[in-house]
């Protein structure tokens, strides 16, 4: 549905994105996350027509954007970071303003509009004046607001920021039944457990550059995965289970703590096993083999510390 190639953009002299390149599916709730300032918002501006690219191709449902920006658009919906809701019009009017903008209206507009409120539970609110709903309600008539076209694709932009748990806990229902009704969705958030709890897909961007993308199994497999291994020896032998696992090309860094190594090692079981029976077969004795719980919090960390290890000067 949607295809990144080789995005860039730069600010003068500041690098936003740095040869951005994405696929997300057709029917793919897709999170992107990254700290503040990853590229998050520039990549969905760009993807919406809002900013333009240095460089690169965004191709949505197989066209490219900018030489068919008017057709596309029709096929996109967004919702910014910001509400920018009008706060002396009732919930129904505002909706009602936003599809006489795409041509709808009359009794048309009306049985849409009303659609439209029940899909984000807000029917009991249509005569509300929009600045007395709450943080949540606000973001869910946005969200019925770019749902007015019909986009195939939506962009929502850091909506469960500032949202208590109720109110995240009934956008994530609204955006899977979205998905089931084969809209696909990419949301962003600065917080990976956060998006892991609704979306299908992720990927993870720092200082312009994507870091890793995969399935929640997959990412959920590689946080598993990217914490040490922790084994415990006997006699002092310390030093040389070291040097064993120094020789595995899997290893990335050994660090002894007493009788303990802890061995940052990549790979999964097929790996681990390797490294235990390298260890037995050199008459090393070991009492205890186990990789340390990892989580997605650790993961994401770690990508972060490693990208500003890099010393990359990009945002």
């Amino acid at each position: 549905m949607l295809t990144i190639k080789n995005l860039n953009k730069t600010y003068g002299r500041f690098r936003a994105l740095n040869n951005v390149n994405l696929h997300i599916a057709k029917g793919e709730l897709f999170g992107f996350v990254g700290a503040n300032g990853a590229g998050k918002t520039t990549t969905m501006k760009i993807c919406v027509g809002l900013l333009s690219s240095d460089s690169g191709e965004i191709y949505i449902d197989g066209k490219e954007v900018t030489r068919n920006s008017k057709e596309l658009k029709e096929k996109v919906g967004y919702v910014p970071d910001f509400f920018g809701v009008y706060d002396n019009l009732t919930a129904i009017e505002y909706l009602r303003f936003f599809a006489s903008t795409y041509g709808i209206r009359g009794e048309e507009a009306e049985n849409l509009c009303s659609d439209l409120l029940e899909l984000v539970n807000l029917t009991d609110k249509r005569d509300f004046e929009v600045d007395g709903l709450s943080r949540g309600m606000k973001q869910r008539l946005c969200l019925a607001r770019a749902l007015v076209h019909n986009p195939d694709l939506l962009f929502l932009d850091e909506p469960a920021s500032g949202l208590d748990p109720k109110a995240r806990f009934e956008l994530k229902e609204i955006l899977k039944n979205l998905c089931a009704m084969g809209k696909t969705i990419v949301i962003s958030s600065h917080i990976l457990p956060e998006l892991a709890e609704m979306c299908t897909s992720v990927g993870i961007i720092n200082k312009g550059e994507i870091k890793l993308t995969g399935s929640i199994e997959d990412i959920q497999k590689q946080a598993a995965y990217s914490t040490p291994v922790i084994v415990k020896v006997a006699n002092g032998m310390e030093e040389n289970a070291a040097r064993i696992a120094k020789e595995i090309p899997a290893t990335k860094n050994v660090e002894i703590h007493s009788d303990k190594l802890h061995i940052t090692y990549e790979g999964g079981e097929a790996e681990e096993v390797e490294l235990l029976k390298r260890l037995v077969m050199a008459d090393i004795p070991v009492v205890t083999f186990y990789r340390q719980e990892g989580t997605l919090e650790q993961m994401f960390l770690q990508i972060m510390g490693e990208a500003e290890g890099e010393g990359v000067n990009q945002a």
